[in-house]
């Protein structure tokens, strides 16, 4: 008969930790979604730090270690790892492993040392297996319910520091008491907290786009087909030309989705006026009211003019706020200078708190303008012109 593994009793020093991720299920944002948690567990004193992400991915991976050393205030002497993707591309055959760049990075910049499990040993790092377990059945049952990640994390946070009260079976000390060695025993946090994103090098599209994990997001339409860096955060995506940051987007978690920014495709559109009504960056913006009616009046004052007046309008937004320009709109129609003139004059004149030209009422002394409607039976006394007077203007103009 095969004996069964048997297994040691283990002591494990101050000052070292196991990370593993787990998933649960939990409404966020009045949705049903199922979601990720980085989890780091102390095995000395079963201090624990848990945060949940939309998915299980590089960027939440690195995310987890420089938040989870933020609340312990220093840095473990070593941490145990499953031989997920995400740190190991290859287990050679001696048992050491080939680390992926965006690993090599965080660990050479908090110095510690790297451990795995044996694969399909689940035991090598049973202490933030039970964690895991834990988490979720005390953090996460019933289904957690939270407007968004920001307070779902708020709430696993209380749950961390909560549990430090606690004292465990065959312990005479809290967690908390314990965790006094543990953090003694912690590395010192480096001056400057490691960039916690994934970077790809691409191009930007025909489209003025950038793809980044099945979904595209846009640039401004000058830095077209140029080489960019890409750095993808849990909550948002930087597209970098050189050092710069060209555009920060909110990061989007679905699949082939295009998030767009109206303004980058304004100065574009402006060469383009006829795609105005069908460009696809500008079906989702929705602006004030004023705005669609100041477009009604262009077209019917200035008619193939009006639409790139009305661009022109719209590229203000480009350097002034919302508010700024709607405002400016509103007083434009008001004094029945309807063009973009008029309204940036009146944007400047706000911000320079300064009166505006166009206003009359601040000119008294000048003759005011009287138009009417022009009647078709006004043009009948001309035909009815006496002959004698008929012929003078004749020979005036012969």
């Amino acid at each position: 008969m095969r004996q069964k593994e048997m297994f040691m009793p283990l002591v494990h020093l101050p000052g070292h930790a196991q990370v593993d991720f787990g998933e649960a299920d939990g409404y966020i944002g009045g949705k049903l979604v199922r979601f990720h948690y980085f989890c780091l567990d102390l095995p000395h004193s079963d201090g624990c730090f848990v945060k949940a992400y939309p998915t299980e991915d590089t960027e939440s991976f690195l995310d987890g270690h420089v938040t989870a050393f933020a609340f312990l205030g220093g840095v473990p002497q070593s941490i145990l790892y499953d031989n997920t993707k995400i740190a190991v591309t290859k287990i050679l055959g001696d048992g050491k492993r080939q680390r992926t760049k965006a690993f090599s990075e965080l660990q050479s910049h908090y110095l510690f040392e790297d451990r795995f499990g044996r694969p399909a040993k689940g035991n090598d790092k049973g202490n933030v297996e039970g964690m895991v377990g834990y988490s979720h059945r005390h953090f996460m049952v019933p289904l957690p319910i939270a407007a968004d990640f920001n307070a779902l994390n708020a709430k696993l946070l209380d749950g961390c520091i909560k549990r430090q009260q606690a004292k465990l079976r065959g312990q005479t000390e809290t967690i908390a008491e314990r965790m006094k060695r543990d953090t003694a025993a912690l590395m010192a946090l480096p001056a400057v907290a490691f960039d916690a994103c994934h970077k790809i090098s691409t191009r930007v599209s025909s489209l003025s786009l950038v793809r980044y994990r099945s979904n595209d997001y846009s640039v401004p339409t000058q830095y077209g087909r140029r080489e960019v860096l890409v750095k993808g955060y849990v909550d948002h995506v930087d597209i970098c030309l050189g050092t710069d940051i060209i555009v920060r987007h909110a990061r989007s978690y679905g699949r082939e989705e295009f998030i767009y920014n109206p303004l980058h495709y304004l100065a574009l559109l402006e060469q383009k006026p006829r795609a105005l009504d069908q460009a696809a960056p500008l079906q989702d913006w929705v602006l004030p009211e004023v705005f669609d009616r100041l477009r009604r009046v262009l077209d019917v004052r200035m008619e193939r003019r009006g639409r790139k007046e009305y661009i022109q309008v719209l590229r203000l937004l480009e350097n002034f706020s919302l508010t700024q320009v709607e405002q400016a709109i509103k007083q434009a129609m008001g004094f029945g200078t309807i063009g973009f003139d008029a309204i940036k004059h009146l944007i400047l004149c706000a911000i320079e708190q300064r009166p505006a030209k166009l206003d009359l009422t601040l000119y008294p002394y000048l003759p005011r303008a009287s138009v009417k409607s022009t009647e078709p039976r006004s043009y009948l006394s001309l035909l009815r012109m006496p002959q004698a007077n008929q012929q003078t203007m004749e020979a005036r103009y012969d």
